[in-house]
């Protein structure tokens, strides 16, 4: 009989799942979507996908209007990069000039227009000058426009207590707004934003209210003085602009799979906006976010980052014609000598990453697991609390993290009115006065690098309980910053009168590179990043030996970057495609039924009632179930998704009439020959899937492995010669490798 039906079968029905929206008609707009927090079914969505541009390809031929829709529907893509590229470059350039006034509101106001910062106030002023470019009558600090002076003890308790108040005032709102409208704006959002990629549906994790929420409070908390960075964050807010735009064409809001291409390219924009870096964005798209990268997605993405970086440019929110505020040109060459320094900087770089991500790691799990998770407002006031109060005093961690970068990055020149460069400056000397390197330093240089080592240990230690607040916070400017200050020391030792001295700025960069890397173990990506923030082309060897000794040194402790380890902290079902499975195990080992546990709950082809169907749906909360021939037999013929069949049956309900409980339901070509008195049964072949994916008992567990990897599958049957025995799901397998790694395998949450 099983023969029979298979050899019946129409070529178009095997893909099975293509034809479902002719059978369950329009109420039932959601049929083929999926449940929260399931896993979404690549080689299903392929085929539908396939299936529907087949359908346009063969209408095209019918009519003009036909053809002009297909060719729409070609341009659909295109148009959805463009609306992305424009939408996140004006929310980054907004988000920086918002973060801009706002960190200068904690200090003071301008007088003449209060919507400018400290630097576009004094821009407008004609009395300032150039030694005092800092100072312009119109911009007064908070203490002299409340009491008249601007000097003194009194001054500085007033401005260092208004400094902590605006922080927490801005902390609060910031977490407050998380809490109340959108839970999944906290955060960096990358570790989730990986997850999606791989398949996994978190419904409004991309949604409008986490967009517009996490616009907000990104600018809140980074304002707030708090040691977080906005660029992990602009890869969330970039994806939930493409998320929006796919919900406005059917080609991607009615399939997951090409809905996910979308969002790789948004998060390619995302990076670009965020580091002026369009194609180190579409790098980092491809090593460090997304799953699946065809060809196609790699041209989108490219397109979607130049129109997101062309956007802010046109914007200049930091009215240097750059993308970012720490772009640095450097033109001294670097000596072979210095890359051991470098090398240095990257195994410095990979042991920071390890401490980092452990001591991260530790303290978000006590926050899960203790009484802490349950007060997050307390928490985030606390922190900004201590952060404010210990950041005040030093110049160098009260200013907005990417200025201090940008000072750092930057070299010495005539015009730096930095303590950096307060180098002794000898008339007699008889070199040029700007040709700094000859000269030696002077108290200020001294003084900054003490100011900058406790800048370090501080920003070292409060980022650790920073990242991973509820609030929106990123990883890479703190990682880029308190990272390369102790370059100094060789800068120091380097430098001999009359010869050409190294470029102290170009340190900081290779060390800000080496510790992103150690923390997120980015490499290609990481160093084009770098590459195209400096513009330095021949700085490329200090970077890639920077972030390669930094990835080493970090993997020896162990492979996960900080991503990775949030991902299997927060126990998302993500199966790495670099994680190698070396255990001999078989699929048998695996399988469920096991032993002990009720036998396996399936559907026979042309002998269950409509009732026996529902009660099995009721009683269980599987995805999906078997079809077989009989219950004796066991012989698989295909596998039919629980959602596919729950509106089946409402929708026959509703319009087929005769269709009772005791009706029968078959799967098969034609109906089973039943009494006469038995009432009409129900037909649902059109919704089983006549290829489900099957491996037999005895195929290797790292077969089986690759197999979910590189397909994106849900599910896979078991069978022997045919019969069924058992079914692996995604969960089955991630639990399995995670006791063959001795860890807790019921760590792994969702389905």
């Amino acid at each position: 009989k099983a023969d029979s039906v298979s050899a019946a079968t129409p070529t178009e029905e095997m893909n099975g799942a293509g034809n479902l929206m002719d059978f369950l008609d329009e109420p039932f707009p959601d049929v083929s979507t999926y449940e929260d927090f399931h896993t979404i079914d690549w080689l299903r969505e392929k085929s539908r996908d396939t299936d529907r541009h087949r359908k346009i390809t063969s209408k095209s031929k019918e009519s003009l209007w036909e053809l002009i829709k297909s060719l729409l529907d070609a341009w659909s893509g295109w148009v959805v990069m463009l609306l992305i590229g424009l939408l996140s470059g004006t929310l980054a350039g907004v988000i920086d000039l918002a973060v801009d006034w706002m960190t200068d509101l904690k200090e003071g106001v301008c007088l003449s227009a209060f919507w400018y910062s400290h630097e576009q106030c004094c821009w407008t002023s004609n009395e300032t000058t150039f030694d005092d470019r800092d100072k312009c009558p119109q911009w007064q600090k908070w203490a002299e426009l409340m009491t008249g002076h601007a000097e003194g003890a009194g001054a500085y308790v007033l401005n260092y207590f208004l400094y902590i108040l605006w922080a927490l005032l801005f902390s609060f709102l910031a977490v407050s707004l998380v809490r109340v409208f959108a839970p999944y704006a906290c955060g960096s959002g990358i570790p989730e934003i990986k997850t999606i990629l791989s398949g996994f549906i978190i419904r409004g994790y991309l949604g409008k209210w986490t967009l517009l929420i996490k616009t907000v409070t990104l600018v809140l908390a980074v304002s707030s003085g708090l040691s977080l960075g906005k660029e992990g964050p602009l890869v969330h807010v970039a994806c939930c602009c493409g998320n929006l735009f796919c919900s406005l064409f059917s080609k991607y809001s009615k399939n997951e799979g090409k809905r996910r291409e979308v969002l790789s390219a948004a998060a390619a924009a995302g990076v670009s906006v965020a580091f002026g870096a369009p194609i180190g964005g579409v790098l980092f798209s491809l090593e460090e976010v997304s799953y699946y990268f065809p060809l196609k997605t790699l041209w989108r993405s490219f397109f979607a980052a130049l129109v997101a970086a062309f956007t802010l440019r046109s914007i200049n929110p930091f009215g240097n014609s750059r993308l970012v505020l720490f772009y640095v040109e450097y033109h001294t060459p670097w000596y072979m000598a210095e890359l051991v320094p470098f090398i240095l900087l990257g195994v410095f770089g990979g042991l920071w990453g390890t401490l980092f991500i452990r001591a991260n790691i530790a303290w978000c799990r006590r926050r899960k697991t203790t009484q802490l998770g349950k007060y997050p407002v307390l928490e985030v006031i606390a922190v900004t609390g201590i952060t404010a109060l210990l950041a005040y005093p030093n110049p160098y961690t009260r200013r907005s993290t990417s200025e201090l970068i940008s000072e750092l990055f930057n070299d010495c020149g005539a015009l730096e009115s930095s303590q950096l460069c307060d180098y002794v400056n000898n008339p007699n000397m008889s070199r040029p006065v700007d040709d700094i390197p000859d000269r030696p330093a002077g108290p200020g240089v001294y003084n900054a690098l003490w100011q900058l080592t406790l800048a370090l240990i501080f920003k070292i230690v409060i980022t650790i309980f920073t990242f991973g607040m509820k609030i929106p916070s990123g990883l890479f400017i703190p990682s880029m910053m308190a990272y390369h200050h102790h370059d100094w020391i060789i800068f120091k030792n380097w430098c001999r009168p009359g010869a050409d001295c190294v470029t102290p700025g170009l340190y900081a960069m290779v060390g800000a590179a080496a510790c992103l890397g150690g923390v997120t173990r980015m490499t290609v990506s990481l160093v084009v990043i770098m590459f195209e923030l400096t513009g330095g082309l021949e700085y490329i060897v200090p970077l890639m030996a920077a972030a390669v000794t930094s990835k080493w040194v970090a993997d020896a402790f162990g492979k996960e970057g900080i991503y990775e380890s949030h991902i299997l902290l927060n126990g998302y079902p993500y199966l790495d495609v670099r994680d190698e499975f070396t255990h001999r195990t078989l699929a048998t080992d695996v399988m469920r039924p096991r032993r002990n546990d009720p036998p396996l709950a399936v559907l026979t082809q042309d002998s269950t009632t409509v009732e026996d169907v529902e009660t099995l749906i009721k009683d269980t909360d599987y995805n999906g179930f078997p079809v077989v021939v009989s219950r004796e037999s066991e012989r698989l013929i295909g596998f039919v998704q629980r959602r596919d069949l729950t509106l089946a049956i409402k929708n026959a309900r509703q319009k087929q009439d005769g269709v009772v409980s005791s009706s029968v339901v078959y799967f098969t070509e034609d109906a089973p020959q039943l009494p006469a008195s038995n009432p009409q049964p129900l037909k649902l072949r059109r919704i089983l899937n006549l290829s489900p994916f099957t491996v037999t008992d005895h195929t290797p567990m790292e077969t089986v492995v690759d197999i979910f990897r590189k397909l994106g599958l849900r599910q896979c049957l078991v069978t022997r010669s045919g019969r069924l025995l058992g079914i692996i799901t995604k969960k089955d397998v991630l639990r399995h490798m995670a006791q063959m790694m001795n860890q807790d395998p019921e760590s792994i949450m969702f389905n």
